[in-house]
């Protein structure tokens, strides 16, 4: 088990640099901590699984696997993580990523909430979907140790995370809440707008045009 910060390092390339200037250009305070800390979680699973993995695309998704929540990339009808994984798309597209990367940066981003599907997925996607769990909920919270889990948040602080983020996803696709029918953001509208008539799966079916 990892107990040095020191032993996990952050890419540091011209593509970082100006994925980094995205995030501060269009994101905020609380993006900018949470998928950095998204990240170094994600990495130190890497390290310690022994996993083969791109890094640099790691940190990538990281970045953006949140910017569907913000004005500048939030589109009127699609999954937040549909946007996000549109705008790292089209961002990795400008510096000639081969298809291959282009699909595992998509996938990473768009999968990053679906739980029981991501962690099957090719290492770079499950490490993403890895260290979002950790963040958002505590997910395998003993696999970190103390050192680590200290000097993550000491880096990039949590503030008052846990509410700040619950409000950050609500204001982010409230104007698009049938979006979240089938996954677990809908938990989010229920919890701002109690009478939301959430759409139903089994409704779904006994609605349908079929005669039985």
């Amino acid at each position: 088990m990892i107990r040095d910060i020191n032993e996990v390092t952050v890419p540091d390339s011209k593509i970082v640099q100006d994925a980094q200037g995205i995030v501060h250009e269009y994101g905020n305070e609380l993006i900018w901590n949470h998928s950095n800390r998204v990240y170094l979680f994600g990495e130190v699973k890497g390290i310690q699984d022994k996993l083969k993995y791109d890094k640099e695309l790691l940190y990538i998704t990281a970045l953006f696997h949140d910017l569907g929540l913000t004005n500048q990339y939030s589109s009127d009808d699609l999954r937040f993580e549909v946007d996000g994984a549109n705008a790292v798309r089209q961002f990795l597209e400008t510096y000639n990523y081969d298809e291959r990367d282009l699909q595992l940066a998509w996938d990473s981003i768009a999968l990053h909430t679906t739980l029981g599907v991501a962690e099957h997925k090719e290492n770079n996607v499950a490490l993403l979907y890895h260290g979002v769990g950790m963040d958002v909920m505590g997910d395998n919270w003993n696999q970190y140790s103390d050192e680590i889990r200290k000097a993550v948040v000491d880096k990039f602080p949590r503030g008052n995370f846990k509410h700040d983020v619950i409000r950050a996803f609500y204001d982010g696709f409230k104007h698009k809440p049938e979006t979240t029918f089938g996954n677990i953001k809908s938990d989010v509208i229920k919890y701002f707008e109690p009478e939301y008539p959430q759409n139903n799966f089994c409704s779904c079916i006994l609605r349908s045009n079929w005669d039985h």
